[in-house]
Formats: structure tokens, sequence, C-alpha cells
């Protein structure tokens, strides 16, 4: 492990090289010229930076242990970040609003310390490494460019032990802001921070935003980085699955989705069905759960509540396997589908992933192994310790956003979720069943309707930063009225009554 030290300006000094190796790498550089030259002799080395004030801190043991492979760029800020609140006028992701207290997925990276395996560092542009001065700046834009490629960047609160002490870290000038809205963004997001700036904040940041407008969009050359390929011994008798399958009118189908685990080269454990139908008196229709044998027990249950919250959490209150497998009702996979996805959690250490999911004509647009935005309850693996304090929050039911508020309460809780676009599973997305009812929200007999949903509102408040709920409402607002701004405030109603529904819930 190599550690370089500095005092956000130069390089103070470096440890774990030989003194007459000093020499070689000790030259007047920057500090992120410095780090691409040691990665450049020191190839097998893990490459650490710190600031003077948490030096006497660092968490060696565990940034040793840290790098089970290659993918990972780990930083962290204690008490802020580089980039402002701005920046979440421009991105609503899960990445903007970090959870400090737990390991997080970002690529908003920090000076004050961090780590990434040499190796890695070698795989991006020498470029992006020595044509800033600024650490921080060439840190957020190295996240930022390569984390779609495969690069897994996390804030950890790991890398140095607790400490009380303030820090006063760099913070990105507004100037600094627009150039990197400019070069790693679309080029009409440089135009929409202007104006966020000057209507909510009643700011004009003129020569920024002329300054930006010169700068051009930075672009990765590869497709995918050629990250080292791990090969784990597995006992497969250790690695036992649940399976999950919420449904209501699609027996069918459902049928298939059974056909398709029985074939299954690695066989779940359990499958636990919920079947839904809101009439009275009703019956399961699934007589073939009992009728046929099939090669693994099936937990059913059968209720006439309808809603897919309440009944994952049914489902997950049964669980007994290491492993769950939130499945659909109108599913289709190959039989090597369960066995790939276990392989690829254990291989690259992960407790939660997402798989493929197209419908049968739709384009694949996003080929890399890569932390993603989003979550899916109809095509994800996860370990089932986390199922027994994570559960689908009830006051999403019949909504829009159980998913998106499912994964963010993954990411604040410590988990991330990684997207596979090479194990893949079908959605047919099968029509409805014929007892299948539209729910009625209360909102919906108002004469002003909320706008956004109420529950989108509800998931966007209790996740997002005040910069991003203000860009997301200027986008909508965009979106729906273009550039009519005469109906502003017949929108400003609209938010409100969906502000006032999503408080009731």
């Amino acid at each position: 492990m190599i550690v370089l030290v500095h005092d956000f300006h130069k390089v103070l000094k470096i440890e774990g090289i030989h003194e007459n190796e000093y020499k070689i790498v000790t030259q007047e550089l920057s500090i992120a010229k410095m780090i691409y030259v040691l990665a450049s002799y020191y190839p097998e080395e893990i490459l650490v930076w710190c600031n003077e004030s948490v030096y006497s801190s660092l968490n060696r043991a565990f940034i040793e242990e840290a790098f089970p492979h290659n993918r990972y760029m780990y930083s962290f800020n204690p008490v802020g970040n580089y980039l402002p609140d701005a920046i979440g006028y421009v991105e609503e992701s899960p990445f903007i609003n970090i959870n400090k207290a737990v390991h997080y997925p970002t690529w908003q990276m920090s000076s004050v310390v961090g780590a990434m395996k040499s190796s890695t560092i070698l795989l991006t542009d020498k470029t992006y490494w020595t044509t800033s001065t600024n650490l921080d700046f060439v840190l957020n834009s190295i996240a930022k460019l390569y984390q779609p490629l495969g690069m897994f960047c996390y804030s950890e609160p790991q890398l140095i032990a607790a400490s009380k002490s303030q820090i006063t870290y760099p913070v990105a000038t507004t100037k600094e802001l627009f150039s990197f809205v400019s070069q790693h963004y679309k080029w009409v997001w440089k135009h929409f921070l202007l104006l966020c700036y000057v209507i909510f904040e009643n700011r004009l940041p003129l020569l920024p935003w002329l300054f930006s407008i010169f700068k051009t969009q930075q672009k990765v050359n590869q497709e995918e980085l050629n990250f080292e390929n791990y090969q784990s011994v597995i006992n497969w008798e250790n690695e036992t699955i649940d399976v999950i399958i919420p449904t209501i009118g699609r027996k069918q189908y459902l049928y298939d989705v059974l056909k398709d685990l029985s074939g299954q080269t690695h066989l779940p454990k359990n499958v636990v069905i919920v079947e839904q139908n809101p009439i009275q008196d009703s019956e399961s229709e699934l007589d073939y759960i009992h009728n046929e044998v099939w090669p693994f027990k099936i937990k059913h249950i059968f209720t006439h509540q309808t809603g897919a919250c309440q009944a994952r959490n049914k489902a997950l209150d049964l669980l007994e396997s290491k492993w769950c497998f939130f499945n659909d009702d109108d599913n289709r996979f190959d039989e090597n589908l369960i066995k790939e996805a276990l392989k690829f959690l254990i291989d690259y250490h992960l407790s939660v992933f997402s798989t493929n999911y197209l419908l049968k004509e739709e384009t694949q647009l996003y080929n890399s192994i890569s932390q993603t935005t989003i979550f899916g309850s109809g095509n994800s693996f996860i370990k089932s310790e986390i199922t027994k304090t994570i559960g689908f929050e009830l006051k999403l039911e019949f909504g829009y956003g159980e998913d998106t508020e499912y994964g963010l309460k993954l990411r604040n809780n410590g988990f991330d979720i990684i997207y596979n676009p090479i194990i893949k599973i079908i959605h047919l997305k099968a029509p409805m069943g014929g007892f299948r009812t539209k729910f009625i929200h209360p909102w919906e007999k108002e004469p002003i309707q909320p706008k956004p949903s109420p529950t989108i509102m509800y998931v966007k408040e209790k996740y997002s930063t005040k910069e991003q709920m203000l860009g997301y409402k200027m986008r909508l607002f965009l979106k729906t009225y273009q550039y009519k701004f005469w109906k502003v405030k017949g929108f400003e109603k609209q938010w409100k009554q969906s502000k006032y529904w999503s408080a009731k819930l």
C-alpha cells in the first residue's frame, strides 16, 4: 500500500516506497498527476491519497481488505462534498444525497481521503489525471466518466477512524460547477443550471455560464473497461435461494414461471407465491400447485387483500434461504438464470443486483456491469438477511415509486445495487387478469389534480435534497407546459396539492 499525503495543494510525503525510489517519482507535479505516476511505477499496489489532517486516522486494516477485485474507487469526506448543493438542480439520481454514515454508492469523490488499486487507475485515460491541478475536480471527473463503464465508486466512512475534528476542505466555485456540468452532462444542462440559479436563488452567474460554453464535453473512448475477472470456489449446497412471486389473475403465465424455475441447474429451495383475489368467497385458481410434483417446496398464500407491496412483504416473512430472488408472475428465463446470478453475486462480493429486464421487442441500451440508479422488484437478487429489516413501503401501495423507494432504502442502509446486462429475464408484461380492478386514490376526485403523483412526491421529499426537488419541479413544469410560463400559477396549485396528499401518506 502506498500513501500519498497532501495539503490540498501539493504532495507533502509518500509512504510505502523505498527511499532510493523516492526521487524517481518526486517531481514538481500536481497531486492528481503524481497519483497517476505512482500507479504507473507501482501497478500492483493499493494507492491511497489523504489530507494531512486525517493521515493519523487512516484505517489501514480496512483498506488492505477493501479490494477483492479492482473495480473499486473509494473516497470519503466526513463533513461535505466538493461540488456545491446546486449540482442537485441538474441531477436527480441517488448519487447526490449521500448518507455519510454508511458505505454509499456515488460518483462524488473527495481529496480528503481515498483509495484505488493502481491497476484500476491505469485503466483510465491518463489525460484526465493531468489536465487539471485540482485533485477534487479530477477525482469527481474520473468517477463520473467511468462509473457507467463499470467502476464501483463509493463514499466509504471506514477509510478513516471516527474523528470529531472539523476539516476545511476544498469546495467548487460557481465557475468550477458550471465547468463540471458543461464537461460531464449534455449541453442543455448548463443552461438549465443558470435558469435554476436565476429562479430559485435570485442570482445571475453570467460569467461562469459564459466560461462554461467554451468547455467541451468529456467523453471516454472505451465502451467498457477490462477489469480483472474473478472465479470464486463455490460450495453450491450453501448457496440456497428462495423465490418470491406476487400474482393476481395470471394462472397460465405463473405456470410458465414455475416451469422455468423447475428446470434450473441450481434449484430454489422454496418458491413463495402470494396469490391475490379481491372477490370475497373466491378460492385459489392455482390447482397445479397441488396437482403436479415440483422440485422445490411451494409456500402458497391466498389473500383477498390486493397490492404488490403487502404481497411482497408477506412473502419476505417466509424466507428461509441465504438468498432471495424477487420474481414476477409474467417473467421468462433460461435454465441457468439462478446459477449465473448467484455466481455473479459471489464473484463480485455483492449483496444486491438487478438483471437485464427487457420486453421481447425492446432494444438493449446499457451493456456494462455498473452501479445503477434503479431497482427492479421483479428482476433482482438479494441477500435474504437484508429483507428482515427492509420491506416495501405500504404507503405507496397502488401508486408509483415503490421500487424506487425500496432501492433508495437499500442504499441508505449501505447496500449498493449493481446492474448486470448479461444475465437476462424477459418481461412479458402480460395483460391484467380478469378480476383486477383499478384502485381509486382519494385525490383522483379532487377538482385540482396533484402533479406529480403524491406517491412520487412522497419518495422525492423523503430522499432528495432541496435542490433536487426544485430541479425536478422545474423539469416537470417544462415537460408538462414547455415554456408557457403563464401557466405557472396553475402548476403551483397542482404542486401544492401533491405536497398536501404526500403529507397525508
